[in-house]
């Protein structure tokens, strides 16, 4: 017994001592957003200013490059008109290898063209992002964690954006930002956001936890277009099992009452 609880407790101190040599955890805001939960849709207006803010601020280093820009005007989405999708369309430029007889050049992107790779070799593309940043941390085994409460990609992404706090460091010759969300606590990556960076036409509010949580929403939206669908189509299969075991109970009771009736009546030998 004093071996195993030695062994309990220097083990301890090694997963401690690990997790303090890997750098505290990041500081992830728990926002209520409108697509979580079994029965959570995206909010159409969001999406738009999430849009917005992608292109008017995160475009000029990231891409998304998973994303087709007809996808935009799709039910669930930004539904965006046909004619505003083309015209939004229009303002990208994409490589056509088969322009100028293959030798390929630029042209206005159309809407079955995806949006452009990142403009930096290091900002990564966020097309999956939200996918692939876990905010919180639990048993996503069951897929229970996921079902009901999400990932926490969109969270992290939002908590990120809006925690700078204004600090700086000069490391082997790289600035770096201190920032309350990201793993360790300082990110090469400079403020994005200032507040008051975008201008929205419904008036909404654009300050920077707004306009994380704005391109949080679109982002994850990006990740998972066909998250709604996916919810609806999980729910109608809980329903149609729950009528299906109910079926298999009743059918069962009738179909085995004749014979338990018969063994109650036989007498004993």
């Amino acid at each position: 017994m004093i071996r195993l609880v030695t062994t309990a407790f220097v083990a301890l101190g090694l997963s401690v001592g690990a997790a303090h040599a890997a750098g505290k955890a990041g500081k992830i805001v728990d926002f209520d957003f409108s697509f979580e939960g079994p029965f959570g849709t995206y909010d159409v207006n969001q999406l738009q200013r999430g849009l917005q803010v992608y292109t008017e601020i995160c475009s000029a280093c990231h891409g998304l490059e998973q994303v087709a820009f007809r996808t935009l005007g799709d039910s669930g989405g930004p539904e965006l008109p046909e004619a505003q999708v083309r015209a939004y369309a229009e303002q990208f430029e994409v490589w056509d290898p088969t322009l100028f007889d293959g030798e390929g050049d630029f042209r206005p992107a159309t809407p079955p063209d995806h949006f452009p790779g990142s403009n930096i070799s290091n900002a990564p593309d966020l097309s999956l992002m939200a996918k692939a940043r876990a905010g919180f941390h639990g048993p996503y085994g069951t897929g229970l964690a996921q079902f009901f409460n999400g990932m926490g990609g969109a969270e992290y992404i939002a908590s990120l954006l809006a925690g700078y706090t204004g600090e700086e460091k000069e490391e082997a010759g790289t600035i770096l930002y201190e920032n309350t969300a990201f793993p360790g606590g300082w990110i090469s990556m400079s403020p994005p956001l200032w507040g008051d960076d975008v201008e929205f036409i419904d008036g909404s509010p654009a300050d920077i936890e707004a306009l994380s949580q704005d391109v949080a929403a679109f982002l994850m939206w990006s990740a998972e277009p066909k998250m709604m669908a996916r919810k609806q189509a999980g729910f109608t299969g809980v329903i149609m099992l729950t009528i299906l075991a109910v079926l298999l109970y009743l059918t069962n009771k009738r179909l085995w009452a004749p014979v338990k009736r018969a063994a109650k009546q036989t007498p004993a030998e």
